[in-house]
């Protein structure tokens, strides 16, 4: 049984504070997330984490994307489709990564132990349409669905042969809501996933009852559900594990929508629960959700408690 993350982390942006950084600065070469990457790379493998994120530090789960592909305008904070949506105007998370990658490596003296490192997340299309307004080009969101997926296909691509992850994760929230063509949004992570030879994961948060049969046919090594701050999923996965059968679940234990610790005993009997219904090999501990909006202090015991349990079993 292993353990990782959702993604982001609490973010403390560093302003130039010596000679070498202000110097940076004034050229424009200064760095300010990368100490928050750092931290957050250190708070993940010291809470016991053994697959983590670079924290996802550089801005919200749309806007970090949608800036670097074009057809998209970020105006006011808000994501606008604006013409045809083509490939990424660059790599938009391998630096991040290969940091974060290479903070591993020295923090276990260049030994990385087998099953741990560094995972790649990316939002997923139809989040990011979903998350934004057409405003010219596009009839309808499904068209652009499928655009963007061919654009981010690039990234998933540079993230697979640049950083070689342990795995590959894409972030699917507006999954459960309703509002997702469901047959368009497994085309798009069809694209994704095509040619793909590390694993692929996908993450929806939410109550899935009314999604679990559609989202059990994604073409997807991994399903990644929160259980924690849900009391409706446990119960879906235990009467229909049968449907997710083969793949392995990131098991939400954790609870991300709280500003604090959560209870030994409940996040323990959950654990149990799950193991009882996936078994230890299929089974990744992880947060419900992110956790940008905890304080520092509570999102690294939040991670250190999950771990602390994971190594009873």
């Amino acid at each position: 049984m292993r353990s990782t993350v959702v993604g982001s982390f609490p973010v403390e942006v560093k302003e130039p504070s010596n000679f070498k950084d202000k110097l940076l600065n004034i050229f424009g070469a200064y760095d300010p997330f990368k100490e928050s990457i750092r931290q957050a790379v250190y708070s993940q493998l010291d809470a016991g984490v053994d697959i983590i994120s670079d924290g996802q530090v550089r801005g919200d789960m749309v806007s970090s994307f949608s800036k670097y592909i074009p057809g998209f305008k970020i105006e006011d904070g808000n994501t606008f489709i604006v013409s045809k949506i083509r490939r990424p105007t660059g790599e938009i998370s391998v630096k991040d990564l290969l940091y974060a990658k290479k903070l591993v490596k020295e923090y276990y003296n260049g030994n990385v132990p087998e099953g741990k490192g560094v995972k790649g997340i990316i939002t997923g299309p139809s989040t990011i349409i979903h998350s934004s307004r057409i405003t010219s080009f596009y009839k309808n969101k499904d068209d652009a669905i499928i655009d963007l997926a061919h654009s981010l296909k690039f990234e998933i691509d540079a993230i697979e042969s640049k950083v070689n992850p342990v795995y590959i994760q894409v972030d699917e929230p507006f999954l459960s809501t309703g509002m997702v063509n469901m047959k368009v949004a497994r085309e798009a992570i069809d694209i994704l996933h095509e040619d793909l030879t590390v694993p692929l994961a996908m993450h929806v948060c939410g109550t899935i009852n009314q999604v679990y049969k559609d989202l059990a046919k994604f073409n997807v090594d991994i399903f990644d559900f929160e259980f924690s701050g849900n009391n409706v999923n446990i119960g879906v996965l235990e009467e229909n594990y049968n449907l997710f059968e083969g793949k392995k679940i990131g098991f939400g234990c954790v609870d991300s929508s709280i500003n604090e610790l959560d209870s030994y005993d409940d996040t323990d009997k959950l654990i149990s629960r799950g193991i009882d219904i996936i078994g230890k090999e299929d089974i990744l501990l992880d947060p419900d959700c992110g956790l940008r909006r905890a304080p520092k202090d509570v999102a690294f015991e939040k991670l250190k408690l999950m771990n602390d349990i994971k190594n009873k079993y």
